[in-house]
């Protein structure tokens, strides 16, 4: 099994102890996210050291305020490590709005265009934004998009008419997560992505906790309930739709 999305540098425990968890519970591979200058380069020295682990290079819209030349540079020569898998996690989040949405919107374009530069895929953070984010992926048509932490239940239907991977985290196991969880049977097989977004969404039954890569196993489960196959089918093909997504470099350096 494949987490998808993982902050695995920001967890409590040192990368080798999440790993070694992990590993027992399934999760043979994991794509921890950069998604600031520093937690870029954390992610690059993970991968370094650990088979199975690969990387995104972006800049979350809580930080938009500090995309500059500099940074779209970083961005570029960490898009060019040969287990970086996408650009991202970028988007937009008019719920907490730490940054301005015009900024917001500026640094998320910027790195559309750097993901279509470097022919990479694209993870988006997009919350209570739909409207915008929407609009602008269409304007930059990115070759692949991929909505992490999907929450935009009422564009489902638009996602999957446009292609767009969805991800599934813990959330979706949340007794009041009616909505998201009908998107989650509703989303066609080649479309369907899972992840933890560790430390973050800690599915049930470890609400409470600090999340991590192993917990997608609980959210694969539940999933499958919910689509009526089972957890190895579910599995297979999430993994085989990761593969899709993230294209050669992680079929690549996979195990």
């Amino acid at each position: 099994m494949i987490d998808c999305h993982t902050h695995i540098t920001s967890c409590r425990d040192e990368p080798s102890a999440i790993l070694a968890r992990a590993h027992a519970a399934g999760v043979t591979r994991l794509v921890t996210i950069g998604s600031s200058p520093d937690e870029m380069q954390a992610a690059v020295a993970v991968a370094d050291h650990h088979p199975g682990v690969f990387l995104t290079a972006g800049m979350h819209p809580h930080h938009a305020d500090l995309f500059d030349d500099d940074t779209a540079e970083l961005i570029r020569r960490t898009a060019a490590h040969p287990r970086c898998v996408a650009i991202g996690e970028t988007g937009l989040d008019f719920y907490r709005e730490r940054v301005g949405r015009d900024q917001q919107r500026a640094a998320f374009v910027a790195q559309l265009r750097i993901a279509r530069e470097c022919r990479l895929p694209v993870v988006i953070h997009c919350r209570e934004a739909d409207e915008d984010c929407f609009t602008l992926l269409a304007d930059a048509a990115p070759a692949t998009v991929i909505l992490h932490c999907f929450a935009a239940v009422s564009r489902i239907a638009e996602a999957a008419e446009r292609g767009y991977y969805c991800s599934f985290a813990g959330n979706v196991t949340y007794p009041s997560a009616a909505s998201l969880q009908d998107a989650a049977r509703r989303i066609p097989d080649p479309l369907l992505l899972l992840e933890t977004d560790a430390p973050y969404l800690a599915p049930v039954p470890h609400r409470g906790r600090p999340n991590e890569p192993a917990y997608v196993i609980d959210t694969l489960r539940f999933v499958a309930a919910l689509r009526g196959v089972s957890a190895e089918q579910l599995a297979s093909l999430v993994e085989d739709n990761a593969d899709r997504a993230f294209g050669p470099a992680l079929r690549r350096a996979g195990p």
